[in-house]
C-alpha cells in the first residue's frame, strides 16, 4: 500500500533537511502545506509537481491525499518541525490512517525554542493555543475561550510550553497573566522567527511590559513560575476554612456530611458537576478540585450567599467553576448535561427539579441530595419512586467533641438525610 510522507521540515530550507527527506520531497508528485512552507521550498519541487494550500482548506486535505494515493501519485505533506508535536499529523491519523501515513519528523520548534535560551523541556507542559481567535481575555472566563488550556495549564504547573497563533499571541498572553493577578508568578521568555535572518529571543522583561508590545507571528512562549505550585488538600476541608454566614446560619453542609455526600457523587477528575442551592459553595468548590479536568456550575438564589460562595472561590483560587445568582430551574437549560448533580436546596420546586435532573443526567451519573426535614425527604423519595430509578437514602448523626473545663463532651449536630441516585 502506498503511504502519504508527512514531512517535518524547518524554516531554514533545504539545510534543515536531511538526505532522505531532501529524497522524498524533490520524487513528490503532489506536495501539500501551507502557504510558507510551499514558498521556502518551492525551489526542491519537481517539474510539474502539483501543490495544494492548506490555509482554510484543512478539511480536504484527507481527500486530496486518499485521491493521490488512489493515483500511485507520490504525496507529501511537508508540517513544522515533529508533525506529531501538536502538528497535522494526529489529525490525518485519526482521517485516513496511520497504515497510510509515513511520519519524518525535523527537530522541533519547541526543541529550538527551548535550546535557543537554555530551558529544559522533559519537565514541562506543553500546550497549544492556535485556535479560532475568542478574543481578548477577561478574568473568569470559561472554558470556551481559545485561552483557556493555557491559562488552567499555568494554574496547575510550573513550566509551560505554548505554540501560539497570530490572533493568541504573546502580547495576548501576557494580558491574560495580568487579568488574573499573575503577571507577578511568571517568567515569560517569547522566541521569535526561529532559523530565519530575523530571530529573535525576548527574556528578562516583565510580563506587564510584555502585555504592550508587538510580536512576529512565527514565536513560541515559555512560562516558569517565578516560585513552586502550591499543591492544596483536595478533600475534606476544615468547615473554617469556608467563607460562611456568621452567628445566624453558618456552613450548611458540615465537613462529615459533605465528605459522605461528596463520597456519593462518585467524581472523575472530568467530570461536569451541577451544585444547587450552593449556599457558601463548600460542596462545589470541593467537587472542583476532585474533578481539575471537568467544571462545576453551581447556582444560589440569596444574595448574600451568592456573595460568600462568589468569596469562597476567589480566596480557593478554583477557575473551572461557574456560579449563578438565580433560583432553580433558571439557568439549568443552558447548562451542559452534567455527570453528577448535588442538591442542598431547591426553594420550594422539590419535585420539579428532581424530574428535570433526572431527565438531564448523564448515564451512569449520579444524584445526590441533602434534607435536615422529614417533609422535603418525603417529598423526594416520593419522586423518585413515581420517576422508578435506583435509589438509597443514608441518614448521618455526627457528634463532634467540645471542651469542657479540662475535659471533653460530645456535641451532637443536626442528623441529615442523604439521598442518592444513580441514573441506569
Amino acid at each position: 500500500m502506498s503511504k502519504c510522507t508527512v514531512l517535518g521540515v524547518l524554516d531554514n530550507g533545504e539545510a534543515g533537511l536531511t538526505a532522505e527527506h531532501l529524497n522524498i520531497l524533490k520524487k513528490a508528485d503532489v506536495i501539500i502545506g501551507g502557504s510558507r512552507v510551499l514558498a521556502i521550498f518551492s525551489g526542491e519541487f519537481k517539474s510539474g509537481a502539483e501543490t495544494f494550500d492548506l490555509k482554510g482548506h484543512l478539511k480536504d486535505v484527507p481527500a486530496r491525499i486518499k485521491a493521490a494515493l488512489d493515483q500511485a501519485q507520490a504525496v507529501v505533506v511537508l508540517a513544522t518541525g515533529d508533525p506529531l508535536c501538536h502538528g497535522i499529523a494526529n489529525y490525518l491519523k485519526k482521517k485516513i490512517g496511520l497504515s497510510r501515513l509515513y511520519i519524518l519528523p525535523n527537530v522541533s520548534a519547541l526543541q529550538l525554542a527551548c535550546a535557543r535560551v537554555g530551558v529544559s523541556w522533559q519537565d514541562a507542559y506543553i500546550c497549544s493555543i492556535h485556535s479560532k481567535d475568542a478574543g481578548e481575555w477577561v478574568a473568569h472566563r470559561g472554558n470556551e475561550h481559545g485561552l483557556y488550556p493555557l491559562f488552567k495549564a499555568c494554574v496547575q504547573h510550573r513550566k509551560i510550553i505554548t505554540f501560539t497563533s497570530p490572533e493568541n499571541n504573546p502580547a495576548r498572553i501576557a494580558r491574560m497573566l495580568v487579568a488574573e493577578n499573575m503577571a507577578d508568578d511568571f517568567e515569560m521568555i517569547v522566541t521569535e522567527n526561529l532559523l530565519r535572518d530575523d530571530e529573535r529571543m525576548i527574556a528578562d522583561v516583565p510580563v506587564s511590559e510584555l502585555a504592550e508590545q508587538d510580536f512576529a507571528d512565527l514565536n513560541m512562549v515559555i512560562l516558569e513560575r517565578k516560585k513552586p505550585v502550591t499543591r492544596p488538600v483536595l478533600f475534606g476541608l476544615p468547615d473554617a476554612r469556608f467563607n460562611q454566614r456568621k452567628p445566624e446560619k453558618g456552613l450548611i453542609t458540615k465537613r462529615e456530611v459533605r465528605a459522605v455526600s461528596l463520597a456519593h457523587m462518585q467524581l472523575k477528575s472530568n467530570s461536569i458537576v451541577w451544585d444547587i442551592g450552593a449556599g457558601s459553595g463548600s460542596v462545589g468548590l470541593e467537587a472542583a478540585r476532585l474533578c481539575p479536568n471537568g467544571w462545576v456550575y453551581a447556582i444560589e438564589k440569596n444574595a448574600a450567599d451568592f456573595d460568600i460562595a462568589l468569596s469562597n472561590q476567589v480566596q480557593m483560587g478554583i477557575h473551572h467553576y461557574t456560579l449563578v445568582n438565580a433560583k432553580a430551574p433558571e439557568c439549568l437549560a443552558t447548562w451542559p448535561t452534567p455527570d453528577a448533580v448535588f442538591v442542598g436546596g431547591s426553594g420550594g420546586e422539590l419535585g420539579e427539579l428532581i424530574s428535570l435532573i433526572i431527565a438531564r443526567l448523564n448515564e451512569g451519573g449520579h444524584l445526590v441530595m441533602n434534607f435536615v426535614t422529614m417533609e422535603n425527604l418525603a417529598t423526594a423519595t416520593a419522586c423518585l419512586k413515581r420517576l422508578n430509578v435506583t435509589w438509597s437514602v443514608t441518614q448521618m448523626q455526627v457528634s463532634r467533641s467540645k471542651p469542657i473545663l479540662h475535659m471533653h463532651r460530645m456535641a451532637a449536630e443536626n442528623p441529615v438525610w442523604i439521598v442518592s441516585v444513580e441514573k441506569a
